[in-house]
């Protein structure tokens, strides 16, 4: 028997023989009574922003004034021919479909199986989600009741730009991803 299998069966054998019940999660939470406001306020405080386009403008034309001096834009459907996601590393504006937002923390679900590299949402400069306006929850306890796990795949939740901060209370924004989010309601 090797090493790796002697271990497997002492942890199958030490293994706890009752099962343990979850907690009750289908409890009162917190309802905002403006939803919109309270993630624009909460993505606003970890550094992003969120904007609802005006109905009589489209995506592009909100890209076209927003974001003309880029050069590099790319959408998750534009990267089905990119052979390799080191080939994003330049992307100055990734436009990104997102699933739902959540007032609560101004947090993002994204699950977009047509993205072949999902590098690119660390590796760009700037971020642009795109959001139905209707498609806001309160809190993560809704959102998680939104996600469909019996799919595969990656997920992730994205909230305001990248930032980390040193043992100095330095804070450093764009240190490991994009240096910009813009939420867009749509």
């Amino acid at each position: 028997m090797s090493s790796k299998e002697a271990i497997l069966n002492r942890i199958k054998k030490n293994r706890p023989s009752s099962t343990i019940d979850l907690p009750n999660t289908d409890i009162l939470h917190t309802k905002y009574r403006d939803k919109d406001k309270k993630f624009a306020m909460t993505l606003k405080s970890v550094g992003g922003k969120a904007i609802w386009l005006e109905d009589n403008k489209s995506v592009d034309e909100f890209i076209a004034e927003n974001y003309r001096d880029l050069d590099i834009i790319v959408s998750t459907y534009s990267t089905h021919n990119i052979d390799t996601p080191h080939l994003l590393e330049n992307v100055d504006l990734a436009v990104i479909k997102g699933e739902f937002a959540v007032a609560e923390n101004g947090a993002v679900w994204i699950k977009n199986p047509k993205n072949r590299h999902r590098a690119l949402y660390f590796l760009a400069t700037r971020l642009l989600i795109i959001v139905d306006k209707n498609s806001i929850c309160d809190t993560m306890h809704e959102a998680y009741k939104l996600i469909d796990f019996s799919r595969a795949g990656y997920g992730v939740f994205i909230s305001g730009p990248s930032k980390t901060a040193d043992i100095e209370q330095a804070l450093v924004i764009g240190a490991h991803g994009a240096i910009e989010v813009c939420v867009l309601f749509v």
